[in-house]
Formats: C-alpha cells, sequence, structure tokens
C-alpha cells in the first residue's frame, strides 16, 4: 500500500484542514514539516510555487489543499457524505470550496497573516477584515436554519471552511456577533477523530 505523505506547516489552516480529512477518514500518513523547505530545490520538485500543502499517494504529487481534498474522498470514501454524489448537493459543495479559496483567504486567513507575520504593506488589513465582517454576516444567516454549509452532512466544504473562521480571532476578529457561525464551528469540533490547528497567541478581538 502506498505511504501517504502531507507536506505542510502546523499554523497553515491550508494544511490544517487536509490533516483534519486524512484524520476523519483514519488514513495512515507521515506528516513532513516544510516550514523552512518551501525554496529548497527538493520541495520546489514538488510544487514549483513553493506553497504547501502537498500531498503525495505513491507516484501521485498533488499541490492545492481543496484538489487534496477531492482527491482524498474519491480515491478513499467515494461512498461517503464527505462530497456528495447528487449534481446539487456537489455544485452547493463547490460554491463553498470557492468560498474558502477566495472570501475565507483573502478575509480572516489574510487578517490572520498579518497579524502573526507582520506583514504590514503585504495585506491590506482594512480590506481583509471587510471581506471577513461580510463574509461572517452570510455564513451566519446561512447557517442560522441548518448545521452544516454545503449539505444536511459535514462535507469537505466544512472542513475547507473552518480552519481560519475557527482562528479569526488571531487576525483581531471577533466571532462574537455570530452565534450560527460559533455554533457551526462547535459542530466541526464534535466530529469523530477531530483535531484542533494549534492556537498563535495574539490579542483577541473585542
Amino acid at each position: 500500500m502506498n505511504t501517504i505523505k502531507l507536506y505542510g506547516t502546523p499554523l497553515s489552516g491550508h494544511c490544517h484542514r487536509v490533516s483534519m480529512l486524512l484524520d476523519m477518514l483514519q488514513l495512515s500518513y507521515e506528516y513532513i514539516e516544510s516550514a523552512g523547505a518551501r525554496q529548497t530545490p527538493e520541495f520546489l520538485k514538488l510544487n514549483p510555487l513553493g506553497q504547501v500543502p502537498v500531498l503525495t499517494d505513491g507516484d501521485l504529487v498533488l499541490c492545492d489543499s481543496n484538489a487534496i481534498l477531492v482527491y482524498l474522498v474519491k480515491r478513499y470514501a467515494a461512498d461517503s457524505a464527505w462530497l456528495s454524489a447528487d449534481t446539487v448537493e456537489a455544485a452547493h459543495i463547490q460554491r463553498w470550496l470557492s468560498i474558502a479559496a477566495g472570501e475565507v483567504r483573502y478575509g480572516p486567513a489574510s487578517a490572520r497573516m498579518t497579524s502573526l507575520w507582520k506583514l504590514k504593506g503585504e495585506v491590506d488589513i482594512e480590506l481583509a477584515s471587510a471581506i471577513a465582517a461580510k463574509l461572517l454576516r452570510v455564513m451566519n444567516a446561512h447557517l442560522a436554519d441548518r448545521n452544516w454549509l454545503a449539505t444536511a452532512q459535514p462535507t469537505i466544504a466544512d472542513l475547507a471552511c473552518y480552519s481560519y473562521i475557527a482562528h479569526a480571532s488571531e487576525g483581531r476578529i471577533s466571532l462574537e456577533p455570530y452565534p450560527a457561525v460559533r455554533a457551526w464551528l462547535k459542530r466541526v469540533e464534535g466530529l469523530p477523530q477531530f483535531r484542533p490547528m494549534p492556537t498563535s497567541v495574539v490579542p483577541s478581538a473585542s
């Protein structure tokens, strides 16, 4: 059987979403810490963009966290609810994967990145905060009468959006005004095999 390897960094929400699914599918894998190796020739052979996560499964090398989520379900849990075979449900899942790569990435994830790594000038913190606020309002309304983002069951859409929303306070974005979002986070955290992403000490938003 092929050995799955996940190249990542502990504080990356993109890596965390992949490790959550690996754990929840109860797949054995080797985690390779890559924080200081992303510009080495060896790593750039895996991903010329120098980004994590990268997943290898035998001869397969796959980059992009959302693509990896789709692959893992299709390869190892094809009959599960993680990625519905229903056309409409699959479309709803894809919509939230796009939101994870768009509004989540450029909202709470960018605000957090600025706070943790002091990347002033590289990220417009006011724009990131505004994107996060709009996203959270939309998510809170969406989750007011449902448990999960895309379907009646937890899917990879929930995992893709979870990590950076859960750690929004590290970007000085408060979740206090969004009770439905906070309840959804608790439901994700209650899933079997859930493991949290490490927390960095940053003053919480008030």
